[in-house]
């Protein structure tokens, strides 16, 4: 029996499609579920294997990228979605769904004697909404989502993509707790050092993406579910040796992996 993920959903989400798309690709099914069936039955969570928080524009970004969305789950729904990290169940948040969870502090969490909110996603140093393609490494041994994922390219979509610690020692803490899971990088695989545009937004450390302390939470900037299949990258014809399969999906199979091995599919 195959694992479900449940695909949450908010007025200003539209990425939707697409990453129920990439877990089809990876052998998962899915479920769309508004955030209001949620909050009305926080219990339905009990039913899924798998969550993703898509991109987007939840709630138009009033207030600040995410934010109300984080405030529906960090007071509504907070011990349900503990609960299912608990029972080793895997969470993405991807772009909008990063800035989510950095504003639930679900990501990266309690770090460096800090609680609450220990990072937050800002404007982008450019000063605009940047929409381009970029080049990750990986770098934590602990995320499940980036087991074995090397070089690749994925595209970015984001205006509010900066990610900054709270303070120097929590930056130090996501380098040692090994919670750094994706930085921006250059062609070569060289750090990309802050540089634009292979940095597109000034983060911290050139940090694309960061995990919780269990590896089993991942928010990230860049959009997985956008390049699932080798004909969705913008130079596909003349990629000779690309892979079968798009750079992104190999996220969707480790959760996959993770599931079948940690939770067993479809309970």
């Amino acid at each position: 029996m195959k694992p479900t993920t449940l695909i949450l959903r908010s007025a200003g989400t539209n990425c939707d499609a697409e990453t129920a798309h990439a877990f089809a690709l990876a052998g998962s099914h899915m479920q769309f579920v508004h955030i209001n069936r949620l909050l009305e039955n926080p219990a339905l969570l009990d039913q899924f294997q798998l969550m993703a928080i898509p991109g987007g524009f939840s709630y138009g970004d009033d207030i600040a990228a995410g934010k109300i969305l984080a405030n529906q789950i960090v007071h509504h729904l907070r011990d349900p979605m503990r609960r299912f990290i608990d029972a080793a169940k895997p969470i993405i948040g991807i772009c909008n769904g990063f800035q989510v969870l950095v504003k639930t502090d679900l990501i990266p969490g309690p770090l460096a004697g800090r609680t609450g909110q220990t990072a937050t996603l800002t404007n982008n140093d450019c000063g605009r909404y940047l929409d381009r393609w970029v080049h990750l490494a990986s770098r934590s041994s602990k995320c499940i989502w980036t087991a074995g994922v090397g070089l690749i390219e994925l595209p970015v979509a984001h205006g509010e993509g900066k990610f900054i610690p709270a303070d120097p020692l929590v930056r130090q803490a996501l380098w040692d707790h090994h919670q750094v899971a994706l930085v921006y990088a250059k062609s070569d695989g060289s750090p990309a050092a802050g540089q634009f545009p292979e940095n597109p937004n000034g983060s911290v450390d050139d940090i694309a993406g960061v995990c919780d302390a269990t590896g089993l939470v991942l928010g990230l900037m860049p959009h997985p579910e956008r390049h699932v299949d080798p004909t969705q990258h913008f130079a596909w014809t003349s990629r000779r040796n690309a892979s079968a399969e798009g750079d992104g999906l190999q996220f969707f199979r480790n959760a996959m992996n993770h599931v079948k091995d940690a939770v067993g599919a479809g309970v």
